[in-house]
């Protein structure tokens, strides 16, 4: 009997334990900021009035039903309008969406709040990645890179087992500092896309040609993440957000030893490479940003996303080539990467693309070339 009461027992604390999990799943997340909280209280007042009018209204018809059914022989009653509840019908809802609308207003002004910021970054979203802009306080990039989703292939494709934070790693997080305010101005280079940090309670659309805003202030440090909440093609799944929040003395060495460092790789621009380097970094490169849709091994995805080996491109002239990846291909798939990748990146990857998969195009592509190129020269 005591084993009994012990199981049984046992039995509903899973179950209480159960439940809550199950809620807290369904449930809107509580969050990490303030403008979280006030979200997820507003929530929860929106959603008690409208379970107290349901219990309301729906307990008037159960119980009308039930003691005005024709079994008890009640009668119909006979009239056509009752002028006082249709005043009660209109006033009392009016009443209750003012009273609604009240601490909803509250928390939208502060959500457009955004001036008094601490730093900003412009987010900028593209098929199918993000770009961070570090900003001064006259709108010039200090420090920008590229996120991109690290989730390894072979999770993908089904060949090992996916990891807790599977679609939702990148090779590069966004840094922002806790306990201050940062101002992001959110945008997009080809199609609407979508920023959105479930646990900062932020999220609004990235539309090509305009610049939206938001704001957060993190107080604790912490890794959160997020994804793009637009349908934005065939990669939509494969753009997730990560804000790495660092303490603020963290945050600051951080920050100046990318800016410094940045200074130094725009140096690097000038240099001339060996086939070896721009072999190593093409195909870095082209796994980040190529592989998606031509293939780890080039064959692509014909006649959407052609194959690199043996392609007329690949073995053609290499300025075209070069021009081709600098500048896309309008009315395809295939986007401009001038504005992604620097030219040393580009330089590599379209010398990786003519010397890879078998094809010797036996040129060299020099960060100096795709300089010349972008400039006109």
């Amino acid at each position: 009997m005591k084993n009994f009461i012990a199981r049984l027992a046992s039995g509903a604390l899973l179950a209480v334990a159960s439940g809550s999990a199950l809620a807290d799943e369904l449930n809107m997340r509580v969050g990490v900021t303030e403008i979280s909280r006030q979200v997820y209280e507003l929530h929860m007042i929106i959603l008690g009035i409208c379970v107290v009018i349901g219990i309301i209204v729906f307990g008037a018809l159960f119980w009308s039903v039930f003691n005005h059914r024709k079994s008890l022989g009640a009668e119909p009653a006979n009239f056509h309008d009752d002028t006082r509840i249709e005043i009660a019908w209109t006033v009392i809802p009016t009443l209750i969406l003012i009273l609604m609308a009240i601490p909803a207003t509250q928390v939208l002004v502060a959500m457009y709040d955004t001036g008094g910021e601490d730093m900003l970054v412009e987010v900028r979203g593209y098929q199918w990645k993000w770009q961070y802009k570090y900003l001064d306080g006259d709108y010039n990039d200090t420090y920008s890179f590229f996120s991109n989703l690290a989730t390894p292939r072979d999770q993908i494709t089904n060949q090992s087992v996916k990891t807790d934070n599977y679609l939702l790693e990148v090779d590069e997080p966004l840094r922002i500092p806790a306990n201050r305010k940062v101002r992001f101005l959110v945008t997009a280079e080809d199609v609407i896309h979508a920023w959105w940090v479930p646990d900062f309670g932020i999220k609004r659309d990235a539309v090509p040609g305009m610049l939206n805003e938001l704001w957060t202030v993190v107080p604790e440090p912490g890794v959160y993440r997020g994804q793009c909440t637009e349908l934005c093609g065939k990669d939509h799944g494969f753009m997730p957000i990560v804000v790495e929040v660092l303490p603020e003395q963290e945050f600051d060495a951080w920050y100046a030893s990318k800016v410094t460092s940045e200074l130094v790789r725009e140096e690097s621009f000038a240099e001339t490479l060996t086939h070896e380097q721009l072999m190593a970094n093409g195909e870095t490169v082209y796994g980040t940003y190529c592989a998606s849709c031509h293939l780890v091994n080039g064959e692509g995805i014909p006649p959407a996303f052609p194959a690199i080996v043996g392609s007329a491109i690949a073995s053609g002239p290499r300025d075209e080539h070069l021009s081709l990846v600098i500048n896309g291909v309008a009315g395809t798939a295939m986007q401009a990467f001038g504005k992604q990748l620097d030219p040393v990146q580009l330089a590599s990857v379209v010398h990786y693309q003519r010397h890879a998969f078998g094809n010797d195009a036996g040129d060299m592509s020099q960060p100096q070339d795709v300089m010349n190129l972008s400039n006109g020269q």
